[in-house]
């Protein structure tokens, strides 16, 4: 599939119209559900050319490809997401220009984040990755860690733990989908019970989403369906 910026608008109105009916169908408020657009291995002109839709999220997994287009870009009022794998080396561009990272998985790079955070910028908005069907490619921590991680890292000073992500593998059909997704939504629950104020699901990507809304998804993470194949 090629889409170019011609007709990038068109298919911006279309994801978004599935999400309306996505959530509808849940019962959801669409307004309560954020599109990220997953720009990476894109260029500067197509972030711009969805932001001229509308978009005004993007995700990022590359940290010098994401500061080229941050600098291209400085002109829009975007909201960037980092979220890819993070390695220690690379933590302070991400604390100086991102406003989330989704893919926390080790309290050293959450420490990190917090030492190299401006003290004028607003705190770092952050997700724990969560392994739910481990992958020996993909990061993510276990279930069972997560409720350690997540009382570590909200000690930490100029971060604010928003909730949890997860990149499950491709399911055989929408009720797989939706069982991961469930337990993903079932484990902020008991953090929030626990004493921890979340409100953060990301979860959902292009072939998928529909099936993350329907379990509670506040963000989706959309590449294919908007830009076309990498």
């Amino acid at each position: 599939m090629l889409i170019g910026p011609q007709n990038l608008a068109v298919q911006v109105n279309h994801v978004r119209s599935r999400i309306r009916l996505a959530a509808l169908a849940a019962g959801r408020d669409p307004a309560s559900i954020c599109l990220i657009a997953v720009s990476k291995g894109k260029p500067a002109e197509s972030v711009r050319a969805a932001a001229t839709a509308g978009v005004t999220d993007f995700g990022e997994s590359y940290v010098q490809e994401a500061n080229s287009k941050l600098d291209q870009l400085a002109d829009l009022p975007l909201q960037w997401h980092f979220i890819g794998g993070i390695q220690s080396n690379k933590t302070r561009p991400i604390a100086d220009r991102f406003h989330w990272v989704h893919s926390i998985d080790r309290f050293s790079v959450a420490r990190r984040l917090s030492e190299q955070r401006a003290f004028h910028a607003a705190p770092l908005n952050l997700c724990i990755q969560v392994a739910l069907v481990p992958e020996p490619t993909k990061g993510g921590v276990e279930p069972a860690s997560v409720p350690e991680l997540a009382t570590a890292i909200c000690a930490l000073p100029r971060l604010k733990l928003r909730g949890l992500m997860c990149v499950p593998p491709p399911q055989p059909d929408e009720a797989a989908a939706r069982g991961i997704f469930a337990r993903l939504r079932s484990l902020l629950e008991e953090l929030n019970a626990s004493g921890h104020d979340l409100d953060t699901l990301s979860m959902g990507m292009s072939g998928d989403f529909e099936s993350a809304i329907a379990e509670g998804a506040t963000h989706v993470r959309i590449g294919t369906a908007l830009f076309g194949d990498r």
